[in-house]
Parts: structure tokens; sequence; C-alpha cells
């Protein structure tokens, strides 16, 4: 039998909103991929959004997936609102619509034939998978910029 796709995710922002950056660090057996990307002005928890729907959009097949995030916010939504979200057309309890919808929407069908198992730890706690997500996030945000800054010459 094989073994779960292991994904540990983080999203960082400096400010909030402003310069922020996804990492997902993905393991199966032998074989690991690291990814990461940034936007010039976000949000803390699109970029946790983001650095889960890179990761699971990354993988070439359904598998099984256990996901490690430090975001409630990306689990809970998941396991806890997001069916009552779609059933109530994208609305909230409340009758508001869904924050960062277009990314939950995104994360709902980017889930579609994967079985995943979600873990949570405590973000900056020595985690190794998600200290180095935590560093890929940082590294899109860097990356982000230093484009940026090439552009700004270069035009």
């Amino acid at each position: 039998m094989t073994k779960a796709v292991e994904i540990f995710t983080d999203g960082a922002c400096k400010k909030n909103p402003g310069p922020g950056g996804w990492g997902a660090l993905l393991r199966a057996g032998e074989h690991q991929k690291e990814l990461c990307g940034g936007e010039p002005m976000t949000t803390n928890n699109r970029m946790e959004l983001m650095a889960v729907i890179q990761a699971l959009e990354a993988l070439k097949r359904p598998s099984e997936v256990v996901i490690t995030v430090d975001s409630r916010y990306v689990q809970d939504g998941v396991e806890r609102w997001m069916a009552n979200w779609k059933r109530n057309g994208w609305l909230t309890k409340a009758r508001e619509p869904v924050k960062n919808q277009d990314l939950w929407q995104r994360l709902d069908r980017a889930l579609t034939g994967h079985r995943v198992r979600w873990q949570w730890v405590r973000g900056h706690s020595g985690h190794p998978g998600n200290e180095t997500a935590d560093r890929l996030a940082n590294r899109g945000i860097a990356e982000m910029d230093k484009k940026a800054k090439m552009a700004k010459k270069t035009g």
C-alpha cells in the first residue's frame, strides 16, 4: 500500500494586509518537493489558504494526503464550516458573503479526489515540517520583493 503524501504548509504576511508569502513542503516516500510564492498586497489568511491550494494542485493524481497546518482558520474552514457555506450559497451563518470565497472555492476544487486528514501544530514551536513551510513562505515574500525591484529597475 502506498503511504500518504505528507504536506506541511504555512502562510506569512509582513503587515496584515501587506506583502505576503506561502510555502509548502510535500513528501511522498523518498521524494520531497518545496513550493513557495508571494503576493504584493494580501493577508495572512489568504496566504495560509494559498499554501494548501498550491500543494494540492501540485499532486499529479488522487492521493491519500495528511496536511499539517498551523492555521485553525484553514483547518476549521474545511472541517467545520465549508459544507454549510456551500449549502448556503457561500454565505456565513449571518448571511454575509464568506471572506476569501475565491480561495475557499478553489480549495474545495483542489480537495476533490483526495482523501485528506488534517493535523494542526502550533506555529513556531520547532515542528520540522512547519518550520520548513515557514521558511518557504518567507522565501516567497523575498522572491516576490526581488522580482518587484527588478521590474522597477527595468520598467
